[in-house]
């Protein structure tokens, strides 16, 4: 008896998982490129993005393929990737997606950029006088459930899950400095 339930009851949890993640709209498929460096363990990368990992290079052309409980499938770089939306979640699927993988390529703005911030972004590092969009491009999204507003003065980053680090802006919108333990900065910021 237990070898017929088993199956019976896995299926109805992977059935009970799909309805809740419900089939994805045409629109909400794109192609496009990868807003800033991620970083990815085999086929996985989270919205924590943490250091330590290979990195998937800001630009990537990256297509949308669907959605999952949190998650959103792509092919990348010739490579099929889960992006999970593990620390965003008051983000929909779609909108998380939407900061992921953008519609213009980023390397055409970053080519337009002075030599010390291109040479930061490709080091997925941060150095003052960098734009908010800068930092993106360089390490990412901070998460969302702790930085709800882009435009606070100060956002907060994960090198590890013990490990933070924050970006501290001036007035005018720019890294006015990085703080952290020193490991940790050592790791992510070239103060200039």
């Amino acid at each position: 008896m237990h070898k017929r339930i088993m199956p019976l009851i896995v299926a109805s949890f992977s059935g009970a998982f799909a309805l809740l993640a419900g089939p994805a709209a045409a629109e909400d498929m794109w192609d496009g490129f990868l807003c800033c460096n991620y970083r990815y363990e085999s086929d996985w990368m989270s919205d924590s993005n943490y250091t330590g990992y290979p990195l998937m290079p800001v630009g990537t052309p990256t297509k949308i393929t669907d959605y999952g409980r949190y998650r959103v499938f792509t092919e990348m770089g010739g490579r099929k990737m889960r992006i999970g939306n593990d620390y965003s979640r008051s983000l929909s699927n779609v909108d998380f997606a939407k900061r992921i993988v953008v519609k213009d390529d980023p390397k055409l703005k970053i080519a337009k950029y002075p030599l010390r911030i291109q040479q930061a972004i490709a080091a997925a590092r941060l150095v003052p006088g960098m734009t908010r969009e800068q930092v993106i491009m360089s390490i990412g999204y901070p998460i969302f459930g702790e930085n709800p507003s882009l435009d606070a003065p100060v956002w907060r980053y994960w090198l590890t899950s013990f490990e933070e680090f924050q970006v501290n802006w001036d007035d005018k919108g720019v890294v006015a400095s990085v703080t952290g333990i020193p490991t940790v900065l050592s790791r992510v910021y070239t103060a200039q």
